[in-house]
């Protein structure tokens, strides 16, 4: 798979939204990257890694997210779910899983319906040592403040906002990757 080549070719490269986009998953796969290389006792799929983080956000475009440059009709949180469609019909459906779950820390079924969300009812949690890493990266960088990555309290008191599911999700990460 040519990663970029496919974020190109839903996002014209010559945006201000490919510009933040590709921007902030470089961070994302960088990041990714550089937790596995610290654990090369687990299984994990480097190129698979590398090439799924630099989609994983590739609906944002079909979402209304203007201080981002996303003028689309559906909520931003959905951008996840959109990037899997696109995604699987491009015949990538392990990358596809990559863009559904990374949103959060991961949404199951439960806070899905709890917080009457408009997503698919369906377990969204990242399964895969892979989905998991790039899901964790991911909350370390913003796509409004692209050269920033944030610390780990700067994370933790932002995921406290939407409650404990996903804080714990996300302390569990910390604990088994930093």
């Amino acid at each position: 798979m040519d990663a970029i080549k496919l974020l190109q070719k839903y996002i014209a490269p010559d945006t201000e939204l490919y510009h933040i986009v590709y921007t902030h998953s470089r961070f994302v796969a960088d990041k990714a990257m550089a937790l596995a290389e610290k654990h090369p006792e687990l299984p994990i799929d480097l190129v698979f890694l590398q090439e799924a983080a630099l989609i994983h956000d590739i609906g944002v475009f079909r979402t209304d997210a203007p201080k981002i440059q996303c003028f689309g009709t559906y909520p931003y949180i959905c951008h996840g779910y959109l990037g899997r469609e696109l995604v699987e019909k491009e015949g990538f459906p392990r990358h596809a899983l990559v863009c559904e779950r990374h949103t959060g820390t991961g949404l199951n079924l439960a806070e899905i319906s709890k917080k009457d969300l408009p997503l698919p009812h369906r377990d969204l949690s990242p399964v895969s040592l892979e989905e998991q890493l790039i899901c964790f990266a991911d909350k370390f960088f913003s796509k409004s403040r692209l050269y920033e990555e944030d610390s780990v309290s700067t994370v933790r008191s932002r995921l406290e906002k939407y409650g404990s599911e996903g804080l714990k999700r996300f302390d569990a990460w910390c604990n088994f990757f930093l």
